[in-house]
């Protein structure tokens, strides 16, 4: 690497430091404030579709399971193709987890466009450990911003007994600030190297995405070949 920051003293990068901490709190507590604000939002009623799941057909309703609050990844599907989106399948393979939401009565699961046997499918080839359903047979999908042959998003929905609302949803960036892997990768000090990043002359920079981890990457580290 020829391209590197400024060297400093201690006191210089302590000083810069404590200037940009005032911009990281402001940052933080204007997330707390966004997220008081989606605390109120109105919400709004939903149909009652049926998906396809794992043992056939489900409510969406019962889809959460008896809990009160659903969040939903919806998973892009491209009919006929080996690897499918490799942003979605690298956003939902960062996550292992999801126990941590129980106490909070919450649930994660993933839709997707696909026929449930190819999602199940795709899901055990790349080692994805979350429930999965397929919207193919019902305007799920579409309604909530995932229509068929592309479309990504997350959703989250509210049950009260047998009514389901719909609450909240984002999609394209706004994906993004709910996974941990780039909020990592910007701490870096060449950062993403993505050439649409402001960065210093010099820095290395390639092309958007080449350097996401690739479906056949993530089956290859956790699939069924995998661990």
């Amino acid at each position: 690497m020829t391209a590197l920051p400024p060297v400093a003293d201690h006191e210089t990068w302590q000083r810069e430091l404590e200037a940009l901490r005032i911009r990281e709190k402001a940052a933080t507590r204007e997330l707390d404030a966004i997220a008081a604000q989606r605390r109120r939002l109105p919400m709004v009623r939903m149909p009652d579709y049926t998906l396809e799941g794992e043992n056939g057909p489900v409510r969406l309703v019962d889809v959460f399971e008896g809990r009160s609050q659903l969040i939903v990844y919806n998973h892009m599907w491209f009919d006929g193709e080996e690897w499918q989106c490799p942003g979605c399948t690298g956003f939902t393979a960062q996550f292992t987890r999801f126990e941590f939401l129980e106490p909070y009565d919450a649930r994660f699961v993933i839709v997707t466009q696909g026929p449930i046997d190819e999602a199940l499918a795709y899901k055990r080839k790349v080692g994805n450990r979350f429930d999965w359903y397929s919207t193919a047979n019902s305007p799920f999908g579409a309604d909530v911003g995932a229509p068929a042959g592309g479309g990504f998003a997350v959703n989250v929905f509210l049950r009260d007994g047998d009514a389901v609302y719909r609450t909240w949803h984002t999609s394209g960036r706004g994906v993004e600030q709910l996974s941990h892997t780039f909020p990592l990768i910007d701490l870096l000090p060449y950062g993403r190297q993505e050439e649409w990043q402001d960065s210093p002359e010099g820095w290395p920079q390639s092309p958007t995405y080449s350097r996401w981890t690739s479906p056949q990457e993530i089956a290859a580290a956790y699939g069924a070949r995998g661990d």
